[in-house]
């Protein structure tokens, strides 16, 4: 289907207010079938403006967001006779464009949204739009811009298509051959429109000075990184960004203008001006070379923290760092020692899981599998595994509570996080403990970071400052004051899993698999998920801990709605749209493998009936799987895993159960409704 029709264009829009706008143009949108979900859709475009007011200079307005009420890029346009106030500091807007994107975003027709936003920085496309006297014309220009054909043959002549590539150089005018070469980045919170309308006024400015841009767009139709000498042959970087630039550290020691990508769109060639004013600055004052390290150089590590976003939010997202970049060691670890006790158990018998666990690397006996392995022994193999994997799993707490603290003050934070959970994990304070240093330390070291210093300090601040002193104090603290209270709480959370016996441990279960599936990969998922992966930190290499049985709950839970889905289309397809019915029979895939945004598509579409069903039959799994005490220590998988997990088959049984009772209320809910549907028809007609 194109971007857009004749039934998306109102070029007599009225309205009060510029929410009252955007509601009028995706009505349209949802007439198109193109949105699912007016409301969701909305409050997700609403959530975007709280983020940065989508006004730009020139009377244009581009309210936009991603969204999973969302089936298609898509878009709505509106022409008002009386602007509205859209926050540009120039003044209201009249022209309008409601730009939607799927949730996910990223696909090969992504791509047209940027050369739409590029468009728009042109004065020749906004007058035309001005101009236009028809919806067919305004659906020829958008067309004639992003570079689809126009259907209309009546339809005015559209300018030639001029779309950019994701890094291309402005068009070097005739003598600025001594001109100076630009490089720089843009980015934006969704990366649909802003990050490319930067690009697009940072080129063309660069251009009308007499000077060389190369733009990085790092936004929803992907990036096309610059190449190192691009970078080198660089006189000035400019970042025009709201989101953290990722690779940031290939720019360092390069002069730089670091501003958000508003200031780009509504000043170019102001930007420019101090890029090339830098630039000589640093030609004539060598010591203007000596800087702090380029903001967000993280030798290209990342996180995903919204510094604008609340700080409930922020807390969330550190939290999530910190597991993401635990995950692999928990992966790695928790198959490891589970496929050693699986060979001990065949070499040593029912007690070989107690028996491996002996084996180290530093005692003086027969257990030291560096001095005593043997190659032909099936004990040997074990207790090299086991080995592995414990030492993996040493390094949970302190990884944990490390990119906690990378979240917060970037890389100047890795050491006190790394070094308290360290201590942390010594003390006894397990991942209660690792948690509470990685925040401290970020906060400490991004304190000591943001000091008012002499530039002759500046160069080792991130380096030896930083680290020596937030490390002192993050863990003097933690030492002196906190280590032993948070020792106690954990042996208490501990003793309290441990207590947990039917009829509670079935309730917690409950909980912990309604989290799983409401949301599908959402906050409350992931908080559900966070307290599964916590607790494999937690049981160390333990045979028996309840958090093997918590994880096992988790993952079953996290694979009941996409597997539910794909079954119940396959039962009753009639009673799903034909792109439900093609989502289904991936969903059996994602599902299995533990992906439970394998329903997504079936929510977003049917969001009260999927989710319902999908809490009460996750629920039920979580439940199951607390009171069969299954087994699990890796934290993801699925199916994949089903060798390394204590009573695979009660696990299998539990899902199954899930499954089953989410099929059953979604078939029943949906088939109730079509009932009610024809009923309705029948009497009408």
């Amino acid at each position: 289907m194109p971007l857009i029709d004749e039934t998306q264009v109102v070029l007599d829009l009225t309205a009060d207010d510029r929410h009252a706008a955007t509601r009028v143009l995706a009505e349209r949108l949802v007439a198109t079938g193109r949105c699912t979900d007016l409301e969701a859709f909305l409050a997700d475009v609403r959530k975007r403006e709280e983020t940065m007011a989508t006004g730009l200079p020139g009377g244009i307005a581009i309210p936009h967001a991603r969204s999973a009420a969302i089936t298609e890029p898509t878009l709505g346009f509106g022409r008002l006779a009386t602007g509205l106030d859209w926050g540009a500091k120039d003044g209201t807007a009249d022209l309008v464009f409601l730009i939607a994107a799927p949730e996910g975003g990223g696909e090969a027709h992504m791509q047209v949204l940027p050369k739409l936003a590029k468009a728009l920085m042109k004065r020749e496309f906004t007058a035309a739009l001005r101009s236009a006297t028809s919806d067919a014309e305004v659906v020829a220009l958008v067309q004639g811009e992003v570079g689809e054909a126009v259907p209309a043959a009546s339809a005015a002549p559209a300018p030639a298509p001029a779309p950019a590539p994701e890094v291309s150089a402005a068009a070097e005018p005739a003598g600025a051959s001594a001109g100076l070469t630009f490089v720089g980045v843009t980015s934006c919170p969704t990366g649909i429109a802003h990050t490319y309308m930067a690009a697009e006024a940072l080129e063309r400015a660069a251009a009308d000075a007499g000077h060389t841009m190369l733009v990085e767009t790092q936004g929803s139709a992907g990036a096309n990184p610059l190449t190192p000498e691009q970078i080198a042959a660089a006189d000035a970087v400019i970042f025009a960004h709201d989101v953290e630039v990722r690779g940031a550290d290939r720019f360092a020691g390069k002069p730089l203008i670091d501003v958000g990508v508003k200031k780009a769109i509504s000043d170019g060639p102001g930007l420019i001006a101090q890029a090339a004013a830098k630039s000589a600055e640093w030609r004539a004052n060598p010591e203007a070379r000596t800087v702090a390290p380029t903001a967000g150089a993280t030798g290209g590590l990342s996180s995903k923290v919204d510094t604008k976003a609340g700080i409930g939010t922020q807390i969330r997202q550190w939290l999530m760092t910190g597991v993401s970049y635990m995950i692999p060691f928990v992966a790695a670890g928790g198959i490891l020692i589970a496929l050693s006790f699986m060979l001990s158990q065949v070499a040593l018998g029912e007690s070989g899981a107690i028996e491996i666990v002996k084996y180290n690397l530093t005692s003086d006996d027969a257990y030291n599998i560096a001095q005593n392995f043997d190659f032909a022994s099936l004990t040997a193999w074990a207790a090299l595994l086991y080995v592995i994997g414990a030492a993996s799993f040493g390094f949970l707490v302190p990884i944990l509570s490390g990119f906690i603290a990378f979240a917060i003050a970037d890389r100047p934070g890795l050491v006190p996080g790394i070094v308290g959970g360290s201590v942390a994990a010594t003390m006894g304070a397990g991942f209660l403990g690792g948690i509470v240093t990685g925040v401290l330390g970020g906060l400490v070291a991004k304190w000591i970071g943001s000091w008012k210093v002499h530039k002759g300090v500046r160069g080792v601040m991130p380096v030896v400052v930083i680290p020596l002193l937030s490390s002192f104090i993050t863990l003097g603290l933690f030492i002196t004051l906190l280590g032993g209270p948070m020792a106690a709480l954990s042996d208490a959370l501990n003793e309290w899993l441990t207590s947990l016996q039917g009829g509670s441990a079935f309730v917690l279960g409950l909980i912990l698999g309604a989290m799983m599936g409401f949301d599908l990969g959402g906050p409350v998922n992931k908080v559900a998920y966070f307290f599964g992966t916590a607790g494999l930190a937690a049981a160390g290499t333990a045979t028996d801990a309840p958090a093997l049985t918590i994880m096992a709950a988790v993952m079953a839970a996290g694979m009941v709605a996409p597997l539910a889905m794909a079954l119940a289309t396959t039962l009753r397809p009639k009673l799903f749209s034909e792109p439900e019915r093609e989502n289904g029979k991936a969903a059996w895939l994602l599902g299995a493998s533990f992906i439970s945004e394998g329903a997504i598509p079936f929510a977003a579409a049917d969001p009260i009936r999927v989710i319902v069903s999908s809490v009460f039959g996750s629920a039920l799994t979580g439940g199951l799987i607390m009171v069969f005490g299954v087994t699990l220590r890796a934290p993801h998988g699925g199916i994949w895993v089903l060798p390394l997990m204590g009573g695979f088959l009660w696990f299998l049984v539990a899902l199954a159960a899930g499954v089953a009772l989410t099929t059953a209320i979604v078939l029943v809910l949906k088939s109730r409704d079509c009932k009610n549907v024809t009923a309705s028809a029948v009497a009408i007609a």
